[in-house]
């Protein structure tokens, strides 16, 4: 995934998509979104949904941190940024925090470090399905009338895109599902590739309007610093969550890696989405390196709390 990331970046600066072909690009990259959450809808059981949602202790803490508390860390960033970082790599931030947590890396780490393995799929899955609901209204709430917006045929977007195939996958799945189990890699391999066209034609826009030459040399130092802070808070702030709520090891290590870690796969597609290219390239910025830092850092954090 994060060599696909890297290969999306690269080719959108060698090759952005220009003129005339920004229109089929965005179609393509909506029909992969599409079947990105089509084959979402296919792969999550629904007696694991139902499973899931009656860990209460671990649930509800969860989402009150992934939507409240990172959301307002977002928020807050993108307040105390503003001035001295350009306008769409800080409200990027704020877009950061509304995101929902991955769902394979967080229970991959989470198994490395003796999580509880099953509330980590069934709690991040949910998270991600949630985001389709509430990522997009917590960031217009948030965002007020000060930062880029979308208008209501973005909500419409968001139901034909991501909620109708997801729905559509669940009400396939007794049909398609074992279709899904036969073929893993080939899945992973669609899923993945989606989410990379996603990042390459949100990312063509913002290298079609330069938007290098908008952001000076304080402003990188800016994105590298805001994205530290928010890593500190997102893990500070999930692990403390989980010791409030009472949770034992296990669970409090799951909150943990589903609390503190955010999703490309449904922050690029979403933005493609929501946003014009030009502005979703520049907005993601955060995300990308957000998701990419939390992947290095994870890796040791999670060996150390394997140890006794």
């Amino acid at each position: 995934m994060v060599r696909l990331l890297v290969l999306a970046i690269a080719l959108a600066i060698i090759l952005p998509v220009r003129g005339g072909a920004r229109e089929a690009a965005q179609f393509a990259a909506n029909a992969a979104v599409f079947l990105l959450f089509f084959l979402n809808g296919l792969r999550l059981p629904r007696h694991e949904v139902a499973a899931g949602m009656g860990n209460h202790r671990l649930l509800w803490p969860l989402v009150g941190w992934v939507f409240g508390g990172m959301a307002l860390a977002g928020w807050g960033l993108w307040q105390l940024s503003t001035p001295w970082m350009p306008y769409l790599i800080a409200v990027g931030f704020l877009y950061l925090g509304c995101l929902p947590s991955t769902v394979q890396s967080a229970t991959a780490y989470s198994s490395l470090a003796g999580g509880n393995v099953a509330s980590s799929v069934v709690a991040a899955a949910l998270l991600n399905i949630l985001g389709v609901f509430i990522t997009a209204p917590l960031y217009a709430v948030l965002a007020g009338g000060d930062a880029p917006q979308f208008h209501a045929d973005g909500l419409i977007k968001v139901a034909t895109i991501l909620l109708l195939p997801f729905a559509a996958g669940q009400l396939l799945q007794g049909r398609l599902g074992g279709w899904v189990k036969d073929h893993r890699p080939l899945v992973t391999w669609m899923d993945r590739s989606s989410i990379a066209i996603a990042v390459y034609v949100a990312f063509s826009g913002a290298v079609a309007q330069q938007f290098w030459v908008h952001i000076h040399s304080a402003g990188w130092i800016g994105l590298m610093g805001g994205t530290a802070l928010m890593l500190l808070i997102g893990h500070a702030g999930a692990w403390l969550v989980g010791g409030l709520a009472g949770l034992d090891r296990a669970n409090r290590i799951s909150m943990l890696f589903a609390g503190a870690q955010k999703s490309i796969a449904m922050g690029a597609p979403l933005a493609t989405v929501l946003f014009p290219p030009h502005v979703a390239g520049t907005i993601l910025l955060p995300v990308l390196l957000y998701h990419l830092a939390q992947l290095v850092l994870a890796a040791p954090l999670a060996t150390r709390l394997s140890r006794p």
